[in-house]
């Protein structure tokens, strides 16, 4: 079914779409909404943190006498690789989580996966006080089970996603990451100021935990095993999909076609390009901040959370704006993503470096905001790409991209703690231009071979393929059933 066809469907309900606890889809997008928030908020918590945990106090030790001392006294080159941890976990699993999705269920994998992340995270003040080699461990742990996340929820979009919302819905779900990021990065820093910063984990980690069983009451796997749809939005969604109900799918990923795409590989570049400038700022900015700009610990996580809060505006507009202009006509499905994709990427370049070469608070502090902020529009480019080459086969998808997507989560750290061993200007300008020369390479890789049709490869495109030969012979007075082999 194409999109002209989806367009004229409806789903019988007739409240509009914001009142998004009408429909159960949207009640899974808010809650994947919720379930993201906590992915980041659980993530970003120690790049607030370890700046109060290695800050020089002054001590009034009440003999007349002050003294200054640090809770943990690491290196910046120490403080990288503490940052950098997690994501040697999390590269491990994004692949494993977009296989075992569509085995045992998206939502359930998407659920675990945070949910043991909260209880580690809880674990995290103690294992720092058994030393920096332990609170690596966890967290090491941490980005294990969190790694199965994004590659898990595109296996859910694929089952409650019709394709005229797939931007909306995404985007609506994954502005939950910058939610998170805008109110944890703030609250960590009032929290480690007031309470110290063992309060940081504590806070998020009980939150995280409340939000698991939720999502693991009221999040089912699809329409089909869902008993609060009503069954006109199941039939909608179903038919959008065009699937049936009762059937069981067995899939089958197309491994050649896949690993050989030139599409495939170019959102891969695209996610390896964002995320490289994302977690940059991600992990540095408060440390950035502090160092460079001279803000005070709590003011810090404030003005880190003011680029994440623009994202996440930003995200819904753009998730609007690539769906509409998809049904009107406006623009192809490849054009959108690749439009959206580039131009957000052009414009993160020109920012980071303007932002870098000036160096002072007030301009640099919104050339970054305005970089961050346009990578919204990425998100509507690459993030969803995946579902439009192969929906069923998209939690592998992102399984692969995720994976190539995290090497900067690792390396980029550990870069800026050698790179930023005296603090000084210069070197932080280094940091900042190469973020945005990937930018730039992800920008000129995107541009020339993406693409947001359902690929020659793809398991849909099979199976219609198949079902357009049975109708001809059918038609010819005999049937004979047509067999999808895999391609490997």
């Amino acid at each position: 079914m194409d999109i002209a066809e989806v367009s004229k469907l409806s789903d019988g309900i007739s409240a509009p779409l914001w009142m998004f606890w009408k429909r159960r889809r949207y009640m899974v997008v808010f809650m994947a909404f919720l379930g993201f928030f906590n992915v980041y908020a659980l993530r970003v918590n120690l790049s607030v943190a370890i700046v109060a945990m290695t800050e020089v106090r002054d001590v009034d030790y009440g003999n007349g006498t002050v003294g200054q001392e640090q809770y943990f006294d690491w290196s910046s080159k120490e403080q990288g690789f503490v940052l950098s941890s997690f994501f040697y976990g999390y590269i491990l699993t994004p692949f494993l989580g977009g296989f075992i999705s569509n085995k045992f269920g998206g939502n359930y994998v998407f659920g675990v996966g945070i949910g043991v992340t909260a209880i580690l995270t809880l674990l995290t003040p103690l294992a720092a006080k058994g030393g920096i080699g332990l609170l690596i461990a966890v967290r090491i742990i941490e980005g294990v089970f969190e790694g199965v996340t994004f590659p898990c929820i595109h296996a859910v979009w694929s089952r409650w996603a019709p394709p005229t919302e797939r931007s909306r819905m995404a985007s609506i779900a994954f502005a939950g990451n910058y939610a998170g990021t805008v109110v944890s990065m703030p609250l960590s820093g009032i929290f480690a100021n007031v309470y110290g910063w063992e309060s940081v984990f504590y806070i998020f980690g009980v939150v995280g935990c409340i939000w698991f069983m939720a999502w693991m009451f009221f999040i089912k796997t699809s329409p089909e095993v869902d008993h609060w749809i009503s069954p006109k939005e199941k039939e909608f969604i179903l038919g959008s999909l065009g699937r049936t109900e009762g059937v069981k799918e067995k899939i089958k990923h197309p491994w050649r076609g896949i690993l050989t795409s030139a599409a495939v590989w170019a959102l891969v570049a695209s996610h390896f390009s964002e995320n490289w400038g994302f977690y940059t700022l991600l992990t540095q900015l408060p440390t950035f901040l502090k160092d460079t700009m001279h803000f005070q610990l709590e003011k810090t996580g404030f003005i880190s959370a003011i680029p994440y809060l623009v994202m996440g505006i930003l995200l819904f507009v753009s998730g609007y704006l690539a769906d509409t202009s998809i049904v009107k006509g406006w623009l192809t499905t490849t054009q959108v993503r690749r439009y959206f994709n580039c131009g957000a990427f052009l414009g993160q370049t020109v920012f980071m470096i303007i932002g870098a070469f000036i160096l002072k608070p007030g301009p640099t502090i919104t050339c970054i905001t305005i970089a961050v902020g346009m990578g919204a529009f990425a998100w509507s480019g690459f993030a969803v790409n995946h579902l439009d080459l192969s929906p069923k086969s998209a939690g592998v998808l992102m399984g692969i991209s995720n994976t190539f997507a995290t090497i900067p989560g690792i390396v980029s750290p550990i870069i800026t703690g050698y790179l930023t061993v005296n603090k000084t200007d210069d070197e932080w300008r280094v940091v900042f231009y190469i973020a945005a020369g990937i930018y730039l390479i992800g920008c000129l890789i995107y541009w020339f071979w993406a693409s947001g049709e359902l690929q020659p490869w793809s398991i849909e495109a099979k199976e219609r393929e198949a079902k357009e030969l049975n109708g001809r012979k059918t038609s010819g007075g005999y049937v004979n059933k047509v067999k999808i082999e895999d391609e490997m």
